[in-house]
């Protein structure tokens, strides 16, 4: 998988708190190199292997696992006539030992662990190896009895050591007077008295060296140095004693260089395996299921990195729709979702129990592609902008139905209206090749999209309006609000500028770059309501008891068929793609959002800058009029002497509506917002 992906998800980090709990360099070099893989058959072994090793570890068994202090070494020198130390021979030891024990364990547990136990059936006891070394060594010394000659050499070293002793007190007693010390001391392996400088000639012997003052000599006294040269030919002997059962020893661990191998590797394995394991113990990892048709379904999901710092997330992609809208305000979790999702992915990909409810589902992917984070680079000259732009070509290289597509702030840093276009057709495309895709953005247009694309669903991060505090939890089925300007003010924005704000965005209508939606978001009828402290039985009963039902791509709403006339203009909106606009758009007109491919109804006219106020799904939109072409005009939908001020559902026009005529009322009214309310 994309390595930049991985490292933007955080995988790294994972991978360096479980090093934390192997303990051979081995089960640390597996960790070191482990990458997700895709293999359905191999993950769900992997898996439950895992599983497994994790119950034994919470019936409290300590796992015996061999640390392999100093194998590899010797490992990288079998074979080529490299002679053992004894130390390196002590390691072997201490390796044979912890592997029977390893063993013995692991058959015990067959009945509970009886994929993990498997492994230690094909390691090999060495007990031939195992007993010569202990025969030969001891506390990383070669024995007396390691050999024939080498006992006879030592004892003869004793002998001579012993008579070296005796001489050496002897001639203590004759120069006492002249020794600086009464005390032996050595140089360079050989035994010597500190005589006084002024009466070193009254010694027969050689000087070996001087003290730094110059007022000491070290001599070897002529009576001790046949005895100490005897001494030092015995101690040669018995090294070359030594060094051939050393030789011995080391032929024998190269013909069993093989068997020792397999050992380490497996050795290896269970140190990865139960690292594993000891890690989902810290993280509250549980077993999970798999699919390779891009489903997930996340139940309780949590960051490793953050455990239960986090709110746990439900979340499912994969059976109604393959790509998800998150929305919600900053700070809201949106990224944290996305993230989540992907790190969670790796880790089960890598054969890692994740901190999720057991038997969550989740998809395997050939891919992870990542746009998280701006990537600005001065180095490289990259805008925000640019950088998105740079990571979507990247991702389109390899995008296919097993890829799981993860982007953060959809048509952030360039013009919101063209960015806004930009992301639905990237969107478009990904959908297209069958990408499991989770994106998260502030814009109302993507939002709207997404509510009305086949194979798109909304989502929003939970916000506490009354509070201003995040929640954390992802609500499916809903697009979410910014809460832009309630934010500012709490974190200290001068209210007379947020209030100005309210203004500028009221007088402007919603435009494609909008990020709060909440006043924009009801209804004409919905206002009234409220203001009148009326329901909508009452409003019902003023309006003669008409009922409708929305008419989602025009915004027209109908409770009797309409008039032939206006039935055929309404009933195949997409015929007027072609019609051309020869007058500027009128209140009333219906209009076609391309780039959308929605259906709107124009509220307000066209202001300085060219900007139309276009209703679509009971949502106030601004949109510049190059955007939008002419479906049905207003004189079309409506009469020419129909009074067009009934549509706007105010008490006066309520009154007016009763005198018109009912195939006019009942037939075609739009419930949209004026601007006035």
């Amino acid at each position: 998988m994309n390595e930049k992906a991985l490292k933007s998800l955080e995988y790294d980090k994972v991978k360096e708190n479980l090093l934390d709990y192997a303990v051979s360099y081995a089960g640390k070099r597996q960790i070191e190199q482990m990458k997700p893989i895709a293999s359905p058959k191999l993950l769900r072994r992997m898996l439950d292997e895992t599983a497994e090793a994790k119950g034994l570890l919470e019936t409290g068994a300590s796992v015996p696992i061999p640390s392999l202090e100093g194998i590899e070494h010797m490992l990288s020198l079998l074979g080529t006539g490299y002679v053992f130390s004894e130390k390196d021979f002590s390691h072997i030891l201490q390796f044979l030992t912890s592997c029977g024990q390893l063993m013995k364990y692991m058959s015990a547990k067959a009945s509970v662990a009886p994929h993990v136990s498997t492994y230690a059936a094909s390691m090999y006891p060495l007990l031939k190896m195992k007993a010569e070394i202990e025969q030969c060594i001891r506390h990383m010394q070669v024995v007396d009895t390691a050999s024939k000659e080498l006992l006879k050499v030592r004892k003869r070293i004793v002998v001579f050591e012993e008579r070296l002793k005796a001489k050496l007190d002897s001639l203590m007693g004759k120069y006492r007077p002249i020794m600086q010390e009464n005390v032996v001391s050595t140089r360079n392996g050989r035994y010597v008295l500190p005589i006084k400088k002024e009466y070193r000639k009254q010694v027969a012997g050689t000087v070996l060296d001087e003290s730094a003052s110059g007022q000491t000599v070290y001599m070897e006294p002529t009576e001790a140095s046949a005895l100490q040269f005897e001494l030092n030919a015995l101690r040669a002997e018995e090294e070359r004693e030594v060094t051939k059962v050393l030789i011995q020893l080391s032929a024998l661990v190269d013909d069993f260089a093989h068997e020792l191998q397999v050992n380490v590797d497996t050795v290896a394995t269970y140190d990865f395996l139960f690292a594993k394991a000891k890690y989902a113990l810290a993280i509250g990892g549980s077993n999970v299921q798999l699919n390779v048709e891009g489903k997930i379904s996340l139940r309780d999901a949590r960051h490793p990195l953050l455990k239960t710092k986090m709110v746990p997330l439900h979340v499912e992609i994969g059976y109604r729709y393959r790509s998800l809208i998150i929305t919600g305000p900053n700070t809201g979790g949106k990224t944290l979702t996305l993230k989540t999702v992907g790190l969670l992915t790796a880790m089960v990909q890598s054969g890692l129990l994740v901190p999720v409810q057991a038997g969550s589902m989740f998809a395997l992917f050939d891919h992870i592609a990542v746009d998280i984070g701006d990537g600005q680079s001065i180095e490289h000259a990259l805008s925000t902008f640019s950088a998105h732009i740079h990571n979507v070509i990247d991702i389109l290289k390899i995008t296919d139905r097993s890829t799981l597509v993860l982007i953060d702030e959809m048509a952030s840093g360039t013009d919101p209206g063209e960015g806004v276009g930009l992301s639905i057709a990237i969107l478009e495309e990904l959908h297209r090749r069958q990408a499991t895709t989770i994106a998260t953005t502030h814009f109302n247009e993507i939002k709207n999209f997404a509510a009305a694309a086949d194979g798109f669903e909304n989502a929003r991060m939970e916000f506490d309006a009354d509070t201003l505090v995040p929640l954390y939890r992802l609500r499916i089925g809903e697009a979410g609000q910014s809460y832009a300007f309630s934010i500012a003010l709490k974190l200290g924005l001068p209210t007379a500028i947020i209030e100005r704000s309210r203004e500028l965005t009221g007088s402007q209508g919603t435009s494609p770059g909008s990020t709060d939606t909440r006043s924009e978001s009801l209804t004409m009828r919905d206002r009234v309501h409220g203001e009148e402290g009326g329901t909508s039985e009452s409003i019902g009963a003023d309006e003669d008891k008409v009922t409708a039902e929305t008419t989602i791509e025009t915004g027209i709403t109908t409770n009797s068929p309409p008039s032939q006339e206006s039935a055929g203009t309404v009933a195949q909106p997409k015929t007027f793609r072609e019609s051309k606009r020869d007058r500027p758009f009128a209140l009333g007109d219906c209009v076609y959002i391309g780039y959308l491919d929605k259906i709107g109804i124009v509220y307000r006219t066209e202001d300085a800058k060219g900007n139309i106020g276009v209703i679509i799904q009971k949502q106030k939109c601004t949109i510049h009029k190059k955007r939008l072409e002419l479906r049905v005009e207003s004189q079309q939908l409506y009469p020419a002497n129909y009074d067009f001020d009934i549509v706007f559902d105010t008490k006066e026009n309520r009154k007016k509506r009763k005198l018109m005529n009912r195939k006019y009322v009942e037939g075609l009214t739009i419930d949209i917002l004026p601007e006035d309310q």
